[in-house]
């Protein structure tokens, strides 16, 4: 069972026609339907289960720039730029406090993978910096471990996965957007090769653009209407602590464990280097295009071959817009976390900070994260389908670089100057010869 969202009470009646219609109610989502509200487009938001009932309340909670894909880096300043007054902007608790960020240095080859990523934060004049072992003992006492430094960036912070995407939907719904919860989008209609409805589980809704915002089941609906998206799930494991008293406040990165402490005084604990691969159909369709990161990340990779493959040879890819669709069949991916990952991951944060011995497990979860060959998201027009709009990918980086990615949606479904270039999320750049590859290092 996943984590406890905060609720909110879902519109009762699909409109007849609106001018956007998005699909997927996590941060992605909810983002782009408050940034379009915003800007006075009329907007309905379609989610097949409840508001971030999937990874975007299954995540860290990390909001960082740190360690990010230089490809990615423009995005996630301007996604932290609004996290800084997101509280105020959707006036709700969001659970965002700039706490600073911390990846912690055990060894030379640490130190050198680190300082060579700092090289993009120059380029972009971040804060992120290498400091020393007295300077992380200040701002993380209680350490057990021998570091030799870490990567800081004192800008960084946190949020409540649980809290976040709800907040910025009810606020979507202050200025005018419709939030449909338990109303699944089968498929898109179009006319003269350009969209001009979808169909949901509720009725048919006409409207002048769409975005797909469906995170792991983004491949399987871009399927039915004939769009090819090269992507896959992983599976990440989490667990949360009741509270703990006397433990670091920054969030930290360490050999075995990733920490950041919760606002009910609790901490969220998991381990980003024992995430589960599942062996799918898609897992032989794709290989070639995800054999780079294959060969990148060979020895933390977690390879299974189990129920899911069944699952999903058994769900059907093509199905037509007057039946019930897959998305009906699942309302909410919940797959089971592995609690020896988990414990594993306590156990190694423990060691390196003695205090997290006294830590009781109050929940844990899972959540799949869709993933693209380069891990780098897809943001933008799918050029096949005009009207077409696609926000998919996030590879692990979503909830952090949520509303940046909803504002640069809403501006390139608008027509409006892109808040960020836009040029290195496009879907083209799978088939255009570009051979987009994963960032080596941290």
């Amino acid at each position: 069972m996943g984590p406890i969202v905060d609720q909110l009470q879902s519109d009762t009646q699909a409109p007849a026609h609106t001018g956007v219609v998005v699909i997927g109610g996590g941060i992605i989502g909810v983002s782009t339907a408050f940034f379009l509200a915003q800007k006075g487009v009329p907007v309905a938001l379609c989610e097949k289960g409840h508001i971030a009932g999937e990874q975007s309340s299954r995540n860290w909670g990390w909001c960082r720039k740190m360690g990010r894909d230089p490809r990615e880096i423009p995005l996630v300043i301007e996604s932290l730029r609004l996290w800084q007054d997101m509280n105020r902007t959707v006036g709700a608790e969001t659970g965002f406090r700039q706490t600073g960020m911390l990846f912690l240095c055990e060894t030379d080859k640490d130190v050198a993978a680190n300082e060579a990523w700092l090289e993009h934060a120059r380029e972009h004049q971040l804060d992120s910096r290498m400091i020393g072992a007295a300077e992380v003992a200040e701002l993380a006492p209680g350490g057990a471990m021998a570091v030799k430094g870490a990567l800081y960036t004192p800008s960084d912070g946190r949020a409540e996965p649980q809290k976040a995407a709800p907040a910025i939907a009810e606020a979507a719904r202050r200025l005018g957007a419709v939030i449909l919860t338990g109303c699944a989008v089968r498929g898109v209609e179009t006319a003269g090769g350009r969209v001009v409805a979808v169909v949901t589980e509720k009725g048919r809704i006409t409207c002048d653009a769409v975005v797909l915002a469906g995170g792991a089941w983004s491949r399987l609906f871009c399927g039915n209407f004939g769009v090819q998206l090269p992507q896959l799930k992983v599976r990440s494991s989490v667990l949360r602590t009741e509270r703990l008293d006397g433990a670091p406040e920054i969030a930290m990165l360490g050999h075995g464990f990733g920490v950041r402490k919760r606002l009910d005084g609790g901490y969220t604990v998991a381990n980003r280097e024992a995430s589960i691969a599942e062996i799918v159909p898609d897992s032989f369709r794709l290989f070639f295009d995800f054999l780079p990161i294959l060969q990148a990340e060979w020895k933390t990779m977690r390879l299974r071959l189990g129920a899911r493959f069944l699952a999903e040879w058994n769900t059907p890819g093509r199905w037509p817009l007057d039946r019930p669709s897959p998305f009906e069949a699942m309302r909410v991916l919940d797959p089971e976390p592995v609690q020896s990952i988990n414990t594993a991951a306590l156990a190694d944060l423990a060691r390196a900070f003695p205090v997290f011995g006294q830590a009781r497990i109050a929940q844990q979860w899972a959540g799949m994260i869709d993933v693209t060959p380069d891990v780098v998201p897809v943001i933008g027009p799918v050029e096949s389908a005009p009207g077409f709009f696609v926000a998919t990918g996030f590879s692990g980086h979503g909830f952090g670089i949520g509303p940046g990615a909803g504002r640069l949606m809403a501006d390139l479904v608008t027509g409006d100057t892109p808040v960020v270039d836009p040029a290195a999320f496009r879907l083209s750049r799978f088939t255009d010869g570009s051979k987009p590859r994963p960032m080596s290092g941290v």
